[in-house]
């Protein structure tokens, strides 16, 4: 279209009827450029990568079961993301310093049982409940990063062990029964809504505000990407590697156990096997969305993305009635091939800069 009109101004041109052609192709030219610079920009994103096929798959999921999109099950869909989100968040950090938690899933249960007991066994009110089960999980994290950082035990060990330590403790207080009745004030903290969402959704959107604001506008930040990154370099820099790295352990452990409770003001009761397996969806999530599990690179917003698009797989393949042993087939399978794109996008990095 384009062509033909600047040929017809070329042939007004010729018979003196048309003298601004030039004009007509500079602002062809700049529209154009403009039109590149903004797909350009776009595909600099460094969470595109995750959000077009989320976006994709969630078209073909609709397509395929018409459900998929109704208000209900986005709904359950967002209430299951922030149930994986939480955590997620705190694991972002771990990633990023070149760590690993295996234990939030433990603690999401433990955190569950704590607030249980505060509540039913002791008598004592929400809001003290609550803060005894964060103060837990972050004394939890706490543990964690001092044994790795004071006797240079690798992360995966300590938090293996404390994975099982977490689990086994909830077993022996519960003796594998659930806590209940869980008080209705309490159930309503997750079950009720916030500006019209629901509330574990609101809580979301305030920490992913809060956690991008840490990583990226602060000293703390920044210093756990140059750990990340390169731990020597960092210390060199004068940077306070331990005091850093219990930190982002803590901060783990905090979020692992604040979604442990919401998850029992979800299900009205404190469950013993609430977060098995949790472990693996959060580290997922944080995989998926670009953080890399080498340390040094990660964002909030991919790790939301990560954890929606884990959400949106295990909703939609219950919705298609797929097996549940088939679904964790394929949370395996999407998991490694995260780890092997992370992977390549190292390998392009370093050639990049050589």
């Amino acid at each position: 279209m384009i062509d033909n009109r600047l040929a017809f101004c070329y042939a007004l041109q010729s018979f003196g009827i048309l003298t601004e052609v030039n004009e007509m192709q500079q602002q062809t030219v700049k529209r154009a450029s403009f039109l590149r610079r903004g797909l350009g920009r776009l595909w600099d994103v460094k969470e595109i990568g995750i959000i077009v096929p989320t976006l994709v798959y969630g078209v073909i999921v609709q397509l395929i079961n018409p459900v998929f999109f109704t208000p209900l099950n986005l709904a359950n869909l967002l209430r299951q993301t922030g149930f994986v989100l939480i955590p997620a968040l705190g694991m972002t950090f771990v990633l990023i310093a070149a760590g690993i938690d295996l234990s939030v899933g433990s603690v999401m249960g433990l955190g569950g049982v704590v607030a249980g007991f505060c509540m039913v066994n002791f008598g004592l009110p929400i809001w003290i409940s609550i803060l005894v089960t964060l103060v837990f999980g972050l004394l939890i994290g706490f543990v964690n990063g001092a044994f790795i950082t004071r006797f240079n035990i690798p992360p995966m060990i300590m938090t293996l062990g404390m994975m099982y330590i977490a689990r086994g403790a909830v077993f022996v207080a519960t003796k594998g029964l659930p806590i209940y009745p869980i008080p209705k004030a309490f159930q309503a903290i997750e079950q009720g809504t916030f500006l019209s969402m629901p509330t574990i959704i609101s809580i979301c959107l305030v920490l992913c505000v809060l956690f991008h604001i840490v990583l990226t506008r602060t000293t703390f930040g920044r210093s756990v990407y140059a750990i990340g990154g390169n731990s020597e370099a960092a210390k060199l820099s004068g940077i306070s590697t331990r005091r850093v790295t219990v930190r982002v352990y803590a901060i783990c452990g905090l979020m692992a156990a604040m979604a442990g409770v919401l998850m029992s003001a979800r299900l009205g009761s404190a469950q013993p096997s609430a977060g098995e397996g949790y472990e693996m969806n959060v580290i997922a999530a944080c995989i998926i969305g670009g953080t890399s599990t080498f340390g040094g690179r990660g964002t909030v917003l991919g790790t939301a993305i990560g954890a929606l698009f884990m959400s949106v797989l295990s909703n939609s393949m219950t919705l298609m009635k797929v097996d549940v042993y088939y679904q964790k087939l394929v949370i395996g399978a999407v998991l490694i091939a995260a780890v092997i794109l992370d992977q390549y996008k190292r390998e392009m990095d370093k050639k990049r800069i050589k």
